[in-house]
């Protein structure tokens, strides 16, 4: 009499397979927006640090010349040409430490006594809903160009 041996087969079935993969992607389309505004988040708070640094140079810039001109290139780009000047901003984008800029920073309206300083979108933060973010010399923050929903108090 010969014995038959059942031979028990392991690993998982299509189905079983199909049924991950649909998981893993509903978890993924519910965590990526997540993501990607939170790294938009932490880019923005990075501009809007640096839109107080340059405010701060403005200010040192105004203590040395009894003004806000001067500090700003024709195009409204910070400038620190020529010898160096006190309070001169010498940061063009933002991340200030290099990199791929994510944010121009451009000094608008500058005049003998108020400014308005920019820090406008760029490059992989060109989608960001807050649009510009802005500064003025009494500290009032502000944004331009801004999707509906999104207010200067949402993005700052």
């Amino acid at each position: 009499m010969q014995k038959k041996i059942a031979l028990k087969k392991s690993g998982f079935t299509l189905i079983e397979l199909m049924i991950v993969v649909a998981i893993i992607g509903i978890l993924t389309s519910i965590a990526y927006p997540s993501y990607q505004e939170s790294v938009a988040k932490s880019r923005r708070s990075d501009a809007t640090g640096a839109l107080l640094v340059f405010a701060n140079a403005m200010e040192r810039h105004f203590t040395v010349n009894n003004t806000y001109e001067g500090a700003a290139g024709t195009d409204g780009t910070p400038t620190n040409t020529g010898s160096p000047r006190p309070g001169v901003f010498a940061h063009q984008q933002s991340p200030l430490d290099g990199g791929t800029a994510l944010y121009n920073l451009k000094i608008n309206a500058a005049n003998g006594t108020t400014y308005t300083l920019y820090a406008e979108r760029t490059g992989a933060q060109s989608n960001d809903g807050c649009g510009t973010l802005t500064y003025t010399n009494t500290g009032v923050k502000g944004v331009t160009s801004n999707s509906s929903g999104y207010t200067a108090d949402s993005c700052w």
